[in-house]
C-alpha cells in the first residue's frame, strides 16, 4: 500500500483516465474490536463497485472485465492487519493503486473519468508532512515523517552508500596517520551529493527537513551542501542503519516542539485576523470563502467531521448521514480546494477552534 504522496504523483492521479475510473473508500482501523468489521466492509463496498459496473450501461463488457480485475489485484495488495484510519483503492482500466490513509474517509464507491482524491489529500495535510535526512559515514538515507512514523524512501538515489576502505593504501605511509572519518575530502563528496540528492527533492515536493547524525557531520554538511543549512539539525549517532521506530524516535521531540508552535503561530494569525475583519468561521462560510479562493490560511481541527447539503447552491446546512442529498466529506473537500488555490492548511487538535465551530480560515481579501 502507498503513504507517500508527493505533488508529482497527485498531478498523475488526477489525470483524465478512460471511463471508467473507479475510486473505493472505505473506513478502516488500526485496534480491535472495530478492526474485526474491516474486512466485511472492505469486501462489501468492493461488491457494490462490481454491481456499479455491471449496471452501468456506459461500461463496455471489455472494461468491465478490466477493471474488475484491477479491482481484484487492489485487494490482494490490501494489508488489513497493517490498517490505518481510512483506505483508497484507485482502479481504471490497465492500473489500480492502493492507498493508506492516516485520517478517516466516508464508504463511497464513485465512477467517473478521474480518480476521487479530495480526501487523500486532506489526509496527507492532516499528517503533516517532513522529511528526515539521516546522515552517517557510509549512508545517507531520506525518510517520510508524518502522523506518528517514518518511513524510508528510495528517490532521487536515496539512500547513497559507500565504502570507508581508503583506496588509496600508500597515504599512511605518506603522511603518517589517517584523517577523521569527517574531514576527507571523500567524506566531503559524499554529503555535497547527499545535500544535492535532497535538493532536487525538495524540488518536487517541499517540506520541513530534520537533518540526524554525528556531531561531527552536521557543521561539515553545512559547509559544503545548501539545502541542508535551514533544516533543523538533530545530533544522533548510529542511525546510519537503523530501523524506522529509531529514527522517529531522535526526531519526535523536535516534530512535537515545532508541532505546538505551529499551533500558536495560527492561533495568534486568526485572532489577528478576527480584528481585521479577515476571518471565517463555521463550515458554511468557509466553504463559501474556499470555493471563491479567498482563503490564505485555513485552520481546521483534526476530527473535525460535518455531514452538510446544499441549501439551493448557497449555503451548506446540517444533514443526515443518510440524506440522499449528503456531503459528508465536505471538510476534505475544503481542505482540496484551499490546497489547489495556494492557501496554507494547518490541522490543530480537537477544541483548538472551539469558538469557530472546528474551522477557520484567515481571508486573503
Amino acid at each position: 500500500m502507498e503513504h507517500v504522496l508527493s505533488p508529482t504523483t497527485l498531478t498523475e492521479l488526477r489525470r483524465p483516465r478512460p471511463y471508467p475510473a473507479v475510486s473505493v473508500l472505505t473506513p478502516t482501523h488500526r485496534r480491535e474490536p472495530d478492526k474485526a468489521q474491516d474486512p466485511v466492509r472492505l469486501r462489501n463496498v468492493l461488491a457494490e463497485a462490481r454491481k456499479q459496473l455491471e449496471t452501468d450501461p456506459a461500461v463496455t463488457r471489455e472494461r468491465r472485465m478490466d477493471v474488475v480485475e484491477q479491482l481484484e489485484q487492489a485487494l490482494a495488495e490490501v494489508d488489513l492487519a497493517h490498517a490505518e484510519d481510512g483506505l483508497a483503492i484507485f482502479a481504471a482500466p490497465g492500473e489500480h493503486q492502493v492507498w493508506s490513509l492516516a485520517r478517516s474517509v466516508p464508504e463511497r464507491v464513485v465512477l467517473s473519468d478521474t480518480f476521487l482524491t479530495r480526501n487523500l489529500v486532506a489526509a496527507q495535510a492532516a499528517e503533516r508532512p517532513f522529511w528526515v535526512l539521516v546522515v552517517s559515514a557510509d549512508r545517507i538515507s531520506l525518510w517520510s515523517g508524518g502522523a506518528g512514523h517514518v518511513v524510508e524512501t528510495e528517490t532521487a538515489g536515496f539512500p547513497l552508500t559507500r565504502s570507508l576502505e581508503d583506496p588509496d593504501v600508500e597515504r599512511k605511509e605518506r603522511v603518517g596517520d589517517v584523517p577523521s572519518t569527517f574531514s576527507d575530502e571523500r567524506t566531503r563528496h559524499f554529503l555535497r551529493d547527499g545535500d544535492t540528492a535532497l535538493g532536487s527533492v525538495l524540488q518536487a515536493d517541499p517540506r520541513p527537513v530534520y537533518v540526524v547524525g554525528e556531531q561531527a557531520a552536521l557543521p561539515l554538511l553545512d559547509e559544503v551542501g545548501t539545502v541542508t543549512k535551514d533544516a533543523v539539525h538533530v545530533p544522533h549517532g548510529g542511525l546510519g542503519h537503523a530501523g524506522a521506530e529509531a529514527v522517529w524516535q531522535a526526531v519526535r521531540p523536535l516534530v512535537t516542539a515545532q508541532d505546538l508552535k505551529n499551533i500558536d503561530t495560527v492561533t495568534r494569525e486568526l485572532e489577528t485576523a478576527r480584528g481585521r475583519k479577515e476571518f471565517a468561521a463555521g463550515v458554511d462560510e468557509v466553504w463559501q470563502n474556499a470555493s471563491a479562493g479567498r482563503i490564505r490560511l485555513l485552520a481546521v481541527e483534526e476530527n473535525y467531521r460535518v455531514t452538510v447539503r446544499d441549501d439551493a447552491g448557497d449555503h451548506l446546512v446540517p444533514a443526515a448521514s443518510d440524506d440522499i442529498d449528503a456531503r459528508d466529506d465536505i471538510v476534505d473537500e475544503i481542505v482540496e480546494q484551499c490546497l489547489d488555490t495556494g492557501a496554507q492548511v494547518r490541522f490543530v487538535p480537537d477544541g483548538t477552534l472551539a469558538d469557530a465551530e472546528g474551522i477557520a480560515g484567515v481571508l486573503r481579501y
